[in-house]
């Protein structure tokens, strides 16, 4: 676990947006909290890292998918080397970096020897060199990729541990089990941005991934484009500066969570990843953070009460995350908090009104949700319910703003009506579209506070 100096942690904020006011009888509370984070990642300001000052702040490991497949075409091959080139380029001197090939094993192509490599200019050169070696040949097992990079990257006792991932196929040399087990295993030790190139690989493999490991997903359907996706992720990750952030949800006696979930700037069900804290205490990962704002979606369950009443639904607040190993006798300081309120009224206006982030983000969800099930449905064949699904999401995306998914639809479907939802699917659709609108269905615009 890391330890920062004062001053290398951001500061962190935290806004509760809610409609407080219930019906007589009323028990569900929703909340949008926005967690900002500043102060960090364009100060300069760098986390320390549990091992002492001697060690690396941050590690970076590049997991390229070194499969048969990759030369088919050979620019597959060829701007895979070229991006992990890019992305070494990228690595902020001092920052610890390896690469590893993946096939139906993992292989540390650089620096080897079970470590990582301290980037500067001899170790850049170095890899670069050991790139064009790189070669296509062998079968996918993406889980022996991830557990390879998690002793790597352990074993830097790095504060900032990050990790990216490309492939091109299907992970057919392992069980789904295999890959879920090794994802489980590598949880808390790195977060993992995967990304898919071409269109031979599975969307929901390739963002069940990035889900797990806290991470982001995307499509680059022309390898062309890789050199430029590389280097972007890897300057975000270079602005991380504390890592292991969580959510702590406090409700008081009587109160239950129903859900958490982010929605800014994606769609993540956080609900499922509880760790309980204490009493009535629950914590949901976050990830790492550099200079940057998160809103987050809060449904509450509180006791019925009467007109007049008030009370405190739940008190969130933002922790960095206790290393395991022996309970330490001092809590942990929140880096902020906000309070959700419940408070019960007869007047029936106030006690209707949604709050507009509330509002927002409710339809955001339900975008992400429509566009999943109507491509679902026309994999399936079933024409009517993908009309319906994909007709809804375009209504959406259209009352919402969100024109960048709306873009993405009307390459899916013939948009007669976007007010009403009226759309006829395409006779011909490019597979590359279709996975691009799948891969970013769950990316939300914020909304205007």
């Amino acid at each position: 676990m890391a330890n920062f100096t004062k001053s290398h942690v951001p500061r962190f904020s935290a806004e509760v947006y809610q409609n407080p006011y219930l019906p007589e009888g009323g028990r569900e509370v929703h909340a949008i909290v926005t967690v900002t984070a500043t102060g960090g990642g364009t100060t300069g300001g760098r986390p320390v890292s549990a091992g002492g000052a001697d060690g690396p702040d941050a590690g970076v490991v590049i997991m390229v998918d070194c499969s048969g497949s990759m030369d088919y075409p050979p620019a597959k091959m060829r701007g895979a080397r070229e991006a992990t080139a890019a992305a070494i380029d990228t690595v902020r001197d001092g920052v610890g970096f390896a690469v590893v090939a993946g096939t139906h094993r993992a292989t540390e192509i650089y620096p080897g020897g079970g470590r990582l490599a301290v980037a500067g200019a001899t170790t850049r050169a170095q890899a670069r060199a050991a790139l064009r070696k790189l070669s296509a040949g062998g079968g996918t097992a993406i889980g022996t990729w991830l557990r390879l990079t998690e002793r790597l990257l352990s074993s830097a006792g790095a504060a900032i541990r990050h990790a990216i991932l490309l492939t091109d196929g299907r992970n057919e040399h392992e069980s789904p089990q295999e890959l879920r087990a090794a994802l489980d295993a590598c949880f808390g030790s790195f977060t993992c941005d995967a990304r898919g190139v071409g269109t031979d690989w599975e969307v929901k493999e390739v963002t069940g991934i990035a889900s797990a490991l806290l991470g982001t997903a995307d499509i680059v359907a022309d390898p062309a484009g890789l050199t430029a996706d590389f280097t972007r992720m890897t300057e975000k990750a270079m602005g991380k500066e504390v890592a292991d952030v969580v959510l702590r949800l406090w409700t008081p006696l009587g109160a239950e969570t129903v859900f958490v979930k982010q929605v800014a700037p994606t769609v993540e069900d956080l609900t499922g990843r509880r760790k309980e804290s204490g009493p009535r205490s629950g914590d949901y990962p976050t990830g790492s953070w550099g200079d940057e704002s998160r809103d987050y979606h809060l449904c509450l369950r509180v006791p019925a009460a009467g007109v007049g009443q008030e009370m405190l639904a739940g008190r969130v607040s933002l922790i960095i995350s206790a290393p395991d190993g022996p309970a330490s006798t001092t809590p942990p300081r929140p880096l902020s908090q906000g309070l959700v309120r419940a408070v019960w009224t007869d007047d029936a206006a106030a006690s209707t009104s949604i709050n507009p982030q509330v509002a927002h983000y409710t339809g955001q969800a339900e975008l992400a949700h429509v566009i999943q099930q109507g491509l679902d449905a026309r994999k399936s064949g079933d024409t009517d319910g993908a009309t319906a699904k994909l007709g809804r999401a375009v209504q959406l995306a259209g009352s919402s703003g969100n024109e960048a998914t709306a873009k993405l639809l009307a390459k899916v479907v013939d948009v007669v009506d976007a007010a009403t939802g009226t759309v006829r699917l395409k006779a011909k659709v490019a597979e590359a579209d279709e996975m691009t609108l799948e891969t970013r269905s769950t990316k939300t615009i914020r909304v205007k506070k």
